[in-house]
C-alpha cells in the first residue's frame, strides 16, 4: 500500500503545501518559464564541453570548495572594483537565496517582498523554516522610496527581497528605492538581478550601491542571458563578511567540478553569450507593441518577458494557446497573463495564436 504525505511525520508547517511548479508540457512553442529559448552558440558549446572533459579527468576527486577561478571570473564579469571574496555562487540562485534564507532567517524569522513577486520567495521563507510578509505595491506594481520603507518600518523583517526588476510584472524598481529600503531596515537586504541584462543600457545596477553596506547583496543567475538555465549557475555579490556567513550553511563541495568548469567557460565567452540578448529585448518590445494594438494592456517590462492585462478570461485564452501549440504563464493576477519574449518565430507563432484566438472569441 502506497503512503500518503498524512502518512509521514511531515513538519506541520509545510502540511498541505504544494511544490513549486510550473507546466513542462511538450509544445512546439514553450514560452511560460522565462527561459533564454535561444541555444548556446555552437562555437562557445564545444569550447564549454572542452573544458568539462577537462575537469573530467579528476572527478573522481572533490571540486574546489572555494570554487576560487568562477568567482573570479564572476567579479571580472561583474566589474564595479569586485573581487572574488566578495562573490559566491550556487546550483542556481534559488539555491543562493536558500543559503541566504538558513543564514539570516529560520524560525521565529520574517523574511519580506513586495507582492505581487517571484513566487519562490514565500516557498524558500517556509522551507527554511522562515514567516514570508508581503508588502504592498501600487495599481502599476511601483513603489515610491518612502512608501517601501514604511512598510519595511512596519514589519521590521529580518531578511528584504527586492526584485529588480521585478517577476512576474517585469517593473522596473529605482535605487532609490533600495538605498530607502536599506536605511530603514535592521536586517539584509537582498537585490535579485535575475533579468538585469534585459534592462536598458544606461541603469544602473545596485552593485553600484554595494560599498559601506555591509548587509546589502545583489544576486544574479546564469540562466536567463546566459542561456544557461539547465547548467543551475547562480551568484549574488556582498561584502566579504556576507559571504562567510553563508559559507556557515552551504553543504560541503556544493558546486560539482563539471558545473564550475561549465560556468568559467561561458563567462569567458560573455560577450558571444550576451549577443542574443539584444535580440531578446528586440522581440520583448515587439511583443508589447502588438499586443496594445490587439487592445491587451502590456506592462512596462525590464525583464526577458512581458506580462498582459485586459484578459477577460485568463483560463480560457491560456488554454486556447496552448491548443495552438503555445505555453505561456498564468501567474495567478487577475485577468493578466505573462509571455516569455523567444526566437523571431516563436515571437511571431505567439502572436499570431493570440490573433486568431482574439478573432475566435
Amino acid at each position: 500500500m502506497t503512503a500518503s504525505l498524512d502518512d509521514l511525520p511531515l513538519r506541520d508547517d509545510l502540511r498541505g503545501l504544494t511544490p513549486y511548479g510550473a507546466p513542462q508540457a511538450p509544445l512546439p512553442v514553450a514560452l511560460n518559464v522565462n527561459e533564454n529559448t535561444h541555444p548556446v552558440p555552437d562555437a562557445v558549446a564545444s569550447e564549454i564541453l572542452d573544458d568539462i572533459a577537462v575537469a573530467l579527468r579528476d572527478v573522481n576527486r572533490y571540486p574546489d570548495r572555494e570554487f576560487t577561478a568562477l568567482r573570479e571570473a564572476f567579479a571580472g564579469y561583474l566589474g564595479h572594483g569586485l573581487d572574488a571574496a566578495q562573490i559566491w555562487a550556487g546550483n542556481g540562485s534559488n539555491e543562493v537565496l536558500q543559503h541566504i534564507m538558513q543564514a539570516f532567517g529560520g524560525p521565529g524569522r520574517t523574511v519580506f517582498g513586495f507582492g505581487p513577486t517571484y513566487s519562490m520567495y514565500p516557498l524558500l521563507a517556509q522551507g527554511t523554516g522562515a514567516r514570508w510578509v508581503a508588502g504592498e505595491r501600487r495599481d502599476d506594481y511601483t513603489i515610491t522610496p518612502e512608501e517601501a520603507a514604511a512598510q519595511v518600518e512596519l514589519h521590521d523583517p529580518d531578511i528584504v527581497l527586492l526584485c529588480r526588476p521585478n517577476n512576474p510584472t517585469g517593473t522596473p524598481l529605482g535605487l532609490d528605492v533600495v538605498e530607502a529600503v536599506y536605511a530603514a531596515s535592521r536586517g539584509v537586504v537582498v537585490v535579485d538581478e535575475a533579468y538585469w541584462e534585459f534592462a536598458p543600457r544606461d541603469a544602473v545596477s545596485a552593485l553600484s550601491l554595494l560599498e559601506g553596506r555591509p548587509r546589502l547583496a545583489i544576486s544574479r543567475t546564469m540562466s536567463k542571458a546566459f542561456a544557461f538555465a539547465g547548467a543551475r549557475v547562480g551568484y549574488l555579490a556582498a561584502d566579504p563578511a556576507f559571504i562567510d556567513a553563508l559559507r556557515l550553511v552551504r553543504l560541503p563541495y556544493h558546486l560539482s567540478a563539471l558545473t564550475q568548469a561549465a560556468a568559467v567557460a561561458a563567462l569567458r565567452n560573455a560577450d558571444t553569450m550576451l549577443g542574443m540578448v539584444d535580440e531578446i529585448v528586440q522581440q520583448r518590445d515587439r511583443i508589447t507593441a502588438t499586443l496594445e494594438a490587439l487592445g491587451y494592456r502590456p506592462r512596462e517590462s525590464w525583464s526577458n518577458f512581458v506580462l498582459f492585462g485586459g484578459v477577460e478570461h485568463p483560463r480560457a485564452t491560456f488554454q486556447a494557446l496552448y491548443d495552438r501549440g503555445v505555453l505561456v504563464r498564468d501567474v495567478g493576477i487577475p485577468n493578466h497573463l505573462r509571455v516569455t519574449a523567444g526566437t523571431e518565430a516563436e515571437t511571431t507563432a505567439f502572436l499570431d495564436a493570440l490573433a486568431s484566438v482574439e478573432s475566435a472569441s
